[in-house]
């Protein structure tokens, strides 16, 4: 096995594969895996990698949960003694302090890793994340959203976030001491931000944020991070952004060589997205895949999340699509049409109703959604498939049998086209993209579809 550079953790998996594809189109070769990769896995197929990350579902979980979780994982990614791990969170920094905490993350980080301060980059400008003074600003469309009043996360139905400051979104978090090389400083000298740096470290500052709002301040923070690289693995949290940053310090110090593009694997006539995001550009995916070719079923929602009702709901929603595969379309299956759409509020409404907790509405509807998915391909001979939301990814790509993906082809930033490999030998092989329900314009089910 090469050396490797670089490994991760993401706390849910369309963020995962976020990564694998920010260090594959960079020139780093990586294999994103479910669980901690054994040494005959990194051996086998897998042996010229440079990076490796596990998919996790973190986000979802209570800090309880993430002890369960994160202190194995994180162990048994430590001791493939990689100079770099990321803890990998959404661009978007929803968390809340008893959902998917980022300082309860950070927290089980310290013990394991032992770090003398934590960099922390939320910024991606390729997926539109900025960061100035502090606060984080998302894209949609041609306007620019403080995070608080953007219009899906200032609405998420797990974590909304009422707050785009993430000194102090964090500090509801954690207690450790947080500062900020701001944008004053990302845009002076070398020798200036280093020197703010240094400074903040020699002061005891243990969660260092980093503003950003272009290539040219990854190109710095990959640069400083990279410097700071020792006799133990330098723990990091954040986006994507980090990866960016990374690659672009490691193709100008000759680190890595930028690859060639890579190559569509062509049009499949037919392909099944099953879809569990109330994300705007999601909704607007399913219009315009419905206006190009595709039939939409939409899911019974509140009987797929009782155990009374799931299995014939689920039952129900699978011969609906193999009818419509029958016909020569493609099948496009969703729980929610936009963050407005009655059926979220009527999901949770009915888990409350039957002594469910709403709060995990995510991992039912995902684990359900899986399950449909599942069926759909082993009686069928599809050879792609799309998912998209971030727990639908996680929970479906489980009821597959996945255990590592691989890119094939870019296809919107942060969601590329995959190989799945699986050790179940249908899913084995099979192309699928698991994306995040902000990820992708309009097109991106169609462009699935046409291989890019």
């Amino acid at each position: 096995m090469t050396q490797l550079l670089l490994t991760f953790y993401g706390d849910d998996f369309t963020g995962s594969t976020d990564v694998m594809e920010a260090l594959q189109i960079n020139g780093v070769p990586t294999v994103l895996f479910l669980e901690p990769p054994t040494p005959e896995q990194l051996g086998g197929r897998f042996a010229g990698v440079r990076a490796v990350g596990v998919a996790g579902v973190s986000r979802s979980m209570s800090p309880a949960q993430m002890d369960e979780e994160l202190f194995p994982k994180f162990g048994a990614l430590k001791a493939l003694d990689a100079p770099f791990f990321h803890y990998k969170i959404c661009s978007t920094f929803d968390s809340s302090p008893t959902v998917g905490s980022i300082g309860h993350a950070i927290e089980i980080g310290f013990q394991v890793f032992d770090p003398p301060f934590v960099p922390l980059v939320v910024g991606a400008p390729v997926l539109r994340r900025y960061v100035l003074f502090g606060n984080l600003f998302a894209r949609v469309g041609d306007i620019t959203y403080r995070l608080d009043r953007h219009p899906t996360m200032s609405k998420h139905p797990i974590t909304p976030m009422n707050e785009s400051d993430l000194r102090l979104h964090l500090s509801k978090q954690s207690r450790r001491s947080m500062g900020l090389i701001d944008i004053w400083h990302m845009e002076d000298s070398d020798a200036a931000i280093d020197a703010r740096f240094q400074t903040l470290v020699d002061d005891g500052t243990e969660i260092i944020f980093f503003d950003t709002f272009d290539q040219r301040h990854l190109a710095h923070i990959g640069r400083i991070v990279w410097s700071r690289r020792g006799d133990k693995p330098v723990f990091m949290v954040g986006s994507s952004g980090l990866e960016y940053a990374l690659t672009s310090h490691w193709q100008q110090a000759g680190v890595v060589e930028k690859p060639e593009s890579l190559k569509s694997p062509g049009r499949v006539d037919q392909l099944v997205v099953v879809s569990g995001s109330a994300a705007p550009p999601t909704a607007e995916q399913i219009d315009y895949a419905l206006e190009h070719g595709f039939v939409g079923i939409r899911l019974d929602s509140p009987c797929l999340v009782d155990p009374a009702t799931a299995d014939a709901a689920r039952e129900q929603a699978v011969q609906a699509a193999l009818e419509v595969l029958s016909d020569g379309h493609s099948a496009l299956l969703y729980s929610a049409h936009g963050p407005d759409d009655p059926a979220i509020e009527q999901t949770k409404a009915h888990m409350a109703s039957i002594g469910l907790d709403p709060k995990t509405v995510g991992n039912s509807l995902g684990t359900q959604q899986g399950l449909i998915l599942r069926d759909i391909l082993e009686r069928t001979d599809l050879k792609r498939a799309c998912v998209a939301g971030g727990d639908t990814c996680g929970y479906t790509s489980r009821q597959l049998g996945i255990y590592a993906l691989e890119v094939i082809v870019p296809i919107a930033p942060g969601a590329p086209l995959c190989r799945a490999s699986s050790g179940q030998p249908r899913f084995d092989g099979l192309e699928i993209s698991l994306k995040g329900g902000q990820n992708g314009v309009a097109d991106y089910f169609v462009k699935i579809r046409e291989g890019g």
